[in-house]
């Protein structure tokens, strides 16, 4: 098993990241997501896609507006799964905040050889590896500084990032295969 790094230094290299924090999604949902208040909600058919400020939002905008950038690459199937659909009706709240979402295919993702790990990789130095269960409950967060770890992270960003799509022309794909 590996060694988690405790909630309140997770929280940090949020806040002290130089230039950039950039994170792979590979599941297929969260757990935190389904127990979350916005589902029930959106499931219900209301639009979930903005909040009240909160901590994260408020971070990623300081950060942002320093000149420091946010991004993410969501790994999509094909149909989406429910989890899936669910993060693409809230990303325009966290794309409000200053975030970069996008996302890929999962076939694309797997002509590039990603791997099937959640990670967020700072400033080309550092990464932590996000650990779930089976059933999508987060485990805890890995710190990996090994360069040679770090240099994958940064093949599997240069690789799938130009290839990645903006929310919007996601979305209109899925309508359009409905």
């Amino acid at each position: 098993m590996p060694e988690f790094i405790d909630d309140a230094t997770f929280g940090t290299y949020f806040e002290t990241f130089e230039h950039t924090a950039w994170r792979l999604e590979t599941r297929r949902g969260y757990a935190s997501d389904r127990e979350g208040p916005n589902w029930a909600r959106w499931q219900a058919g209301e639009d979930v896609s903005h909040d009240a400020p909160r901590a994260w939002s408020e971070n990623v905008r300081r950060q942002t507006a320093a000149g420091k950038r946010f991004e993410r690459i969501r790994i999509v199937d094909d149909p989406p799964t429910e989890g899936q659909r669910f993060l693409l009706a809230r990303a325009t709240n966290n794309e409000a905040s200053g975030e970069d979402i996008r996302h890929l295919w999962r076939a694309d993702a797997g002509r590039l050889r990603l791997p099937a790990v959640d990670f967020w990789l700072f400033d080309d130095r550092r990464a932590l590896i996000l650990h779930f269960d089976d059933a999508d409950e987060y485990l805890g967060a890995e710190l990996v500084e090994d360069p040679a770890k770090i240099a994958e992270f940064c093949r599997i960003r240069d690789a799938s990032w130009p290839r990645a799509i903006r929310r919007r022309d996601l979305a209109g794909q899925v309508a359009s295969r409905a």
